[in-house]
């Protein structure tokens, strides 16, 4: 296995000592091997065990649903930290060495088809869903009599503003008197799925100030209209923005500025490896610091593992979480009544809390150092501490919403996972280099020496029965050109007959013992 960028293997030095009186045998000749093909992609080394025990409060809420699923446990340990993170960020802000900061988190989940995402995300979210119904309902009521309100109100102004022969004074008293519009009743979304940044910000400024993007086909949001070429730059902003507690600022021709102050959104996507690695190798998203603040990661897949005699139900740890979920929700956020901006208080640090936090912190600048193990992600590093401080936070408010400060308990476990989210960067950092071609080139790769019988292949044989993604010539002629370059197969003369016919374009396909599929 080949050494992690900024990860230097050791290399054992041996030396030679001669004793007197002995000759030194020389070492037999070795015949010369050539080569073998080699591999297109450098291989990923496996991550490392999620550290489940860490988790806390959530863990048997997290352990109930990957017994039922037999799925990677992170994936359902992603969906319990977003969905405590919405749950509390809008009660306080956590002290952190840089400063105080949002409990919101940002969550990247890398699993293929197959792997349960959905039926993971789905218990978890259900307290969720729930309350996003039942206030939905009480919204319904609310409208029909704000409608009733509003339209008095409106007809009530009209008559002082179109009045005949009052005074300009007494209509300005009149005015008022009647007081400013009646406020819609606010929107009892809690969660959006695909939003531009003009209908998350419309929202935020009539609906919850604390949001969630939660998505188990994030490949929608980071595919869809928010994060085009020309609306991406500023999408990715606008999350930023968000992520560090500043407000949103926006300025329109049509609707003027207006800045929102006080508002939180916590984030879980949930995308194929394809669609990841595209987002990964994007400059934009790594350079203004929008993939840094990601808790990301791809665990190893269960599929053909999880037979049903292994399933562990346990309804007893998701009606807790569930039940939790609702009494944090059902609590009162605090907030300006007419504004709607969240006041979180400040969730402090207990000293040796502190103490422990800092000395994460010092180990890992010490791991941005060129040469270092860290030094190839150090905008991911450099946000680590942070992120130990806000995982603390989420699982202090989620065990007691009225904590004081955060313990050295949730410190230690919230650096746990910090740790293993910094490993899984570090691991996939190189994934993301992967270009479209070459996942392609892999693909027919997998495909020639799996799914093809034949001891040779043609451009024709790619393009009818190959994968989806090479149904086309060009397309075809390149992933053969990629695999010919490292030795996969072998270009055979121009008219070699190939199934009773003169080929010009044929490749001998390369097969032994050191294939890797």
């Amino acid at each position: 296995m080949n050494a992690q960028p900024g990860m230097p293997g050791l290399t054992p030095k041996m030396a030679i000592h001669e004793m007197p009186g002995l000759t030194p045998k020389m070492p037999a000749p070795v015949s010369f091997t050539p080569e073998g093909p080699q591999p297109l992609v450098r291989e990923i080394a496996p991550g490392a065990a999620y550290p489940v025990a860490s988790l806390g409060p959530l863990r048997a809420a997290v352990e109930a649903v990957q017994g039922a699923t037999q799925a990677p446990v992170a994936i359902p340990a992603q969906s319990a930290l977003a969905v405590a993170s919405l749950a509390v960020q809008g009660f306080a802000n956590v002290e952190t060495l840089g400063g105080t900061r949002p409990l919101s988190l940002y969550a990247l989940t890398i699993a293929r088809s197959g792997e349960r995402k959905s039926a993971c995300d789905a218990p978890l979210m259900a307290g969720l869903r729930a309350h996003e119904i039942e206030a939905g309902q009480g919204q319904r009521d609310a409208l029909g009599s704000w409608e009733n309100t509003h339209a008095l109100w409106k007809k009530d102004r009209d008559r002082i503003v179109t009045g005949k022969g009052e005074k300009r004074a007494t209509a300005a008293a009149d005015l008022e008197a009647l007081g400013p519009e009646p406020a819609a009743p606010p929107s009892a979304d809690r969660t959006v799925t695909e939003p531009t940044f003009e209908g998350m910000t419309k929202l935020f400024a009539t609906g919850n100030p604390s949001l969630g993007l939660f998505s188990d086909e994030g490949g929608q949001f980071l595919g869809g209209h928010a994060m085009n070429s020309e609306n991406r730059q500023k999408t990715l902003a606008a999350f930023n923005d968000l992520w560090q507690g500043n407000p949103i600022r926006r300025t329109r021709a049509g609707d003027g500025h207006a800045t929102l102050y006080g508002r939180r959104l916590a984030v879980h996507l949930m995308v194929q490896p394809t669609v990841a690695r595209g987002f990964m190798a994007d400059p934009l998203a790594a350079d203004t610091g929008f993939l840094p603040r990601f808790l990301m990661c791809e665990p190893p897949s269960t599929i053909g593992t999880r037979m049903q005699a292994n399933t562990r139900p346990d309804g007893a740890a998701l009606a807790a979480f569930g039940g939790r979920l609702r009494a944090i929700l059902d609590a009162a956020m605090p907030m300006d009544p007419d504004t709607r901006e969240l006041r979180p208080r400040t969730l402090q640090l207990a000293p040796d809390a502190r103490a422990l936090l800092v000395a994460f912190s010092d180990a890992i600048e010490a791991a941005q150092a060129p040469g270092g193990d860290l030094a190839h992600i150090t905008g991911t590093a450099s946000k680590a501490a942070e992120q130990a401080a806000r995982i603390a936070g989420v699982l202090t408010l989620w065990r007691d919403l009225a904590a004081p400060e955060v313990q050295p308990g949730d410190m230690v476990d919230a650096i746990n996972l910090a740790q293993f989210y910094l490993s899984e960067a570090s691991r996939l950092a190189s994934a993301a280099l992967v270009s479209a071609e070459i996942d392609q080139a892999e693909a027919l790769r997998r495909w020639l020496l799996q799914g093809w019988q034949e001891s040779d292949v043609l451009v024709r044989d790619v393009v009818r029965l190959g994968p989806n993604a090479l149904r086309e010539s060009p397309k075809a002629r390149a992933a053969l050109g990629i695999l010919e370059k490292h030795g996969w197969i072998v270009p055979l003369d121009p008219g070699t007959v190939v199934r009773g016919a003169a080929r010009k374009e044929a490749w001998r396909i390369v097969k032994g013992a050191g294939d890797v599929v």
